[in-house]
């Protein structure tokens, strides 16, 4: 389910992998945040070889600015979820899924009415 969402919609990794495997797997929050991070490595790199060979333009400014905010995020988050709690970590996870969910219904709402 979590291949087919991806494929079709274009999204995982965290938005996909971590509710599946906190709800399905049963796993921790912890171990289902390092897995979603490798499941999404895999996935990406995946991608990019089935590109290989095709035509496509890369932006280099903009994927090292997302690369160099990444890295940054992800350290100073590392340092602050060790010191969270498991359930305020889930209960940030989901508040941060809703608010994705309604900036995409909101940007969705003018495509459906006009079309």
């Amino acid at each position: 389910m979590v291949g087919l969402l991806t494929g079709f919609f274009g999204v995982g990794g965290g938005f996909v992998v971590v509710p599946a495997l906190l709800l399905v797997m049963r796993v921790s929050m912890r171990v289902a945040l390092g897995t979603s991070l490798l499941v999404i490595v895999v996935n990406t790199a995946l991608g990019l070889l089935g590109r290989i060979g095709q035509s496509f333009e890369v932006d280099w400014v903009v994927v090292a600015a997302f690369a160099v905010t990444s890295m940054a995020g992800g350290l100073l988050g590392g340092r602050f979820s060790s010191r969270a709690r498991p359930q305020t970590l889930a209960l940030l996870f989901a508040l941060l899924l809703l608010g994705v969910a309604v900036a995409t219904g909101v940007q969705a709402v003018p495509a459906l009415l006009s079309g």
